[in-house]
């Protein structure tokens, strides 16, 4: 017996040698046999991980191309592509782990076993763990697809659901927890002219202004040449209209619609700062059913309500259903409590901020009001306004003003204080003053003979304002007085000196220092940086030293940089929320002031450029000491006239307050009003208007061009005259 299990052995060893060929030592061991084609098996896990890789970018075309053909022959790629698409809209979806836990592998065939955690925005993770069937075609592994390798539970037709119920929206409050956005019962307001009866019409008009905060000749020109048209007013509370049903309801023409939706009110306190809600678009739906949104849901479409969207939205209640193809609910995959959102608080003050926006009627332009230590905001008005009531749809008012909002010309939607860039004139002598200054080539008693015109440069003459008036030139005046006069000559001459002497980047790089040319930081809203160029010629240079040329700076880089002059040199980030709150109080997020940089600029020279910036106002030469002739505040301020391509100039006027008052910080601010002429006849008494508003609450000048408060003289008006 012994002898035959030998013998065995023997003859298993040589057969199992025979049939290994890797066991040969032979110099051609590996090689392929001649006459016999080696086709390589592809890598089943290689395709599997390809295909779930796919799916976890959402390139659902890509995987349907990985389909076997008999696949491909069930489903459409439309199809196949939808439930893909409605599965991960169903489940919120935010991303997919997966990985491959077996695999049997046949010549023809494979059976890989796969885990899937679906990582959801609303339902936490979900796994699960399916097989997948291969085929090899044509040498390549495809995939025999079917609903239950999205999920188990699909098979057999069945499809995902979910039942969301969003909360009310979170509000929006000033410094002072006063609402400016909310979810409320509003009324829309309308009229129709000719079913008004005439005699009644004043009493109306003072009902409807008081009603809708707004002045009652804007009223009445909302309506003077209506005739039978519906004309949209405005929007109030419920509770703000019950107050004044009794005479409301006692006019005819007056039509009242009410409705249930995000409310701003006062018809949109710095409106362009809130922003807006809109319905979710076409292109968006995907994006936002997966971040947990109802198909049919209104999100933050610009300002505070976009970027705040994740606080003020909150998180809905959530129910995930299967649903079976004939419609009937068949399980309950998951559900979610819903939460309460937060509360965003913004820096700016609603009765200032409502005033401020009053100081702009009738001109196109932009304030911006800054705590000088701080950074804080504490008002930002765009004009022409939009009321952004009229962009909900539930609104009877919708379907008359939407289109006129988004179609103007005027394009009121647009933040001209953040997004809008202009060349900032004689503000800009400031800069030029501040580098003249820091050069070593000037002092403040430097002297310039400042003539009616500016001829030093060969080819090219400057007209000062005195010249283009009609008033006798300046004469000798030194550098802070240059900045009293706003002398062109003289800053014509800085211009053209510092290029020379100190370069071509140097006035730039003062300008850059200053805080132009790039974006402040503000962050929860949209800006443009502006542009500040070196500039590559003599006429150039001369242009940059009076901020003409191509510069071109917003109104928010004017105050914050105004800002730093005031406090010393300080550049703070200008900020605009005040803290964020959760429904029970707590505070998830603070102003705290953020130093951004500091002026490149000595003690000594930040002193020149408020002592300068005083005389502006004080001194009787000064370009605007007429405006505040009187006031009791002490300003410190720069008027600016920058010419556009329009036949009037942009009107600036940009400055500070120095009151020390304990319960009034003090405050920079920025004015420009487009096309409007001379800063110091337009912007300058919008100025010191706010600066009343501040301090006092009210105004307590008249514009020049005012009968009234914010009623503006005009020829049609019986009784007034026209300003000289």
């Amino acid at each position: 017996m012994k002898k035959f299990i030998a013998v065995l052995l023997i003859v298993f060893i040589v057969s199992a040698c025979s049939k290994n060929p890797t066991n040969s030592a032979t110099p051609t061991s590996g090689l392929p046999t001649p006459g016999v084609t080696t086709v390589a098996v592809p890598d089943v896990a290689v395709t599997v991980n390809q295909f779930l890789d796919l799916w976890n970018n959402g390139d659902y075309v890509g995987m349907y191309g990985m389909l076997a053909q008999t696949s491909k022959d069930a489903v459409s790629e439309e199809d196949f592509v939808n439930l893909y698409k409605e599965t991960a809209s169903a489940l919120s979806l935010s991303q997919l782990d997966t990985g491959i836990v077996s695999t049997l592998v046949k010549p023809a065939s494979a059976t890989v076993g796969y885990q899937v955690n679906f990582i959801s925005n609303l339902y936490g993770e979900l796994s699960r763990n399916m097989e997948m069937t291969l085929v090899n075609e044509n040498n390549t592994w495809k995939i025999q697809w079917h609903e239950g390798m999205i999920l188990p539970e699909l098979t057999g037709g069945n499809h995902l659901a979910s039942s969301i119920q969003a909360p009310s929206r979170g509000d929006i409050n000033d410094r002072n927890g006063n609402t400016l956005a909310t979810e409320t019962q509003a009324v829309a307001l309308g009229i129709i002219p000719n079913q008004v009866s005439w005699e009644y019409e004043p009493v109306l008009v003072d009902t409807l202004s008081g009603a809708l905060n707004e002045p009652k000749n804007i009223i009445r020109d909302m309506f003077k040449d209506g005739g039978d048209n519906y004309i949209p007013l405005g929007e109030i509370t419920q509770a703000g209209y019950d107050a004044h049903a009794t005479t409301f309801d006692s006019y005819g023409g007056l039509v009242k619609n009410p409705y249930t939706s995000r409310y701003y009110y006062n018809g949109g306190v710095a409106s362009q700062v809130l922003g807006y809600m809109k319905l979710i678009s076409a292109e968006e739906i995907d994006q936002y059913t997966r971040l947990g949104y109802a198909r049919d849901a209104q999100i933050g479409g610009a300002g505070i309500e976009k970027w705040g969207e994740e606080y003020l939205a909150g998180r809905p209640a959530a129910d995930l259903y299967v649903v079976k193809p004939d419609g009937t609910y068949d399980t309950r995959l998951a559900n979610i409590d819903p939460k309460a959102p937060d509360t965003i608080y913004l820096t700016i003050d609603k009765d200032f901020q409502v005033l401020v926006q009053k100081a702009l009627y009738g001109f196109t332009g932009a304030i911006v009001v800054i705590e000088v230590d701080t950074g804080r905001i504490l008002a930002m008005a765009s004009s022409p306004e939009y009321d952004p009531n009229v962009m909900q749809q539930q609104n009877y008012n919708f379907q008359y003003a939407y289109n006129d909002i988004i179609n103007s010309e005027n394009a009121p939607l647009w933040n001209r204080a953040l997004q809008s860039s202009y060349p900032l004139g004689s503000v800009f002598k400031l800069v030029t003053a501040a580098a003249a200054l820091e050069s070593g080539l000037y002092t403040p008693e430097s002297t310039y003979e400042c003539t009616s015109q500016y001829t030093e440069l060969t080819g090219f003459i400057g007209d000062d304002w005195t010249y283009t008036k009609g008033f006798p030139p300046s004469g000798n005046l030194n550098l802070l007085e240059g900045l009293m006069r706003s002398c062109n000559p003289w800053f014509y001459h800085l211009g053209y000196d510092l290029y020379q002497e100190k370069g071509p980047t140097y006035l730039a790089d003062m300008a850059r220092g200053f805080g132009l040319g790039s974006a402040t930081g503000i962050d929860v809203l949209q800006e443009d940086p502006g542009s500040i160029n070196n500039p590559t010629t003599d006429g150039a240079a001369v242009q940059m030293g009076i901020g003409q040329g191509d510069m071109l700076v917003t109104p928010i880089q004017v105050a914050d940089f105004i800002a730093a002059i005031a406090n010393g040199g300080t550049l703070y980030r200008p900020q605009i929320i005040e803290k964020i709150t959760s429904l029970n109080g707590e505070v998830i997020q603070s102003f705290t002031p953020e130093i951004r940089s500091t002026l490149p600029v000595s003690a000594a020279t930040i002193a020149a450029l408020q002592e300068g910036m005083r005389l502006v106002v004080d001194d009787d030469r000064g370009t605007a000491h007429a405006t505040f002739a009187g006031m009791a505040t002490p300003i410190y301020g720069k008027t600016g006239t920058a010419t556009t391509s329009l036949e009037d100039p942009n009107s600036w006027f940009a400055g500070y307050t120095d009151a020390n008052n304990p319960d009034k910080p003090d405050i920079a601010i920025a004015v420009i009003a487009e096309n409007a002429g001379d800063g110091s006849r337009i912007a300058a008494p919008i100025f010191r208007r706010v600066v009343q508003d501040y301090f006092l609450g009210a105004p307590a000048n008249l514009y020049p061009w005012e009968y009234d408060y914010y009623l503006t003289v005009t020829p049609t008006l019986e009784g007034a005259t026209q300003e000289p």
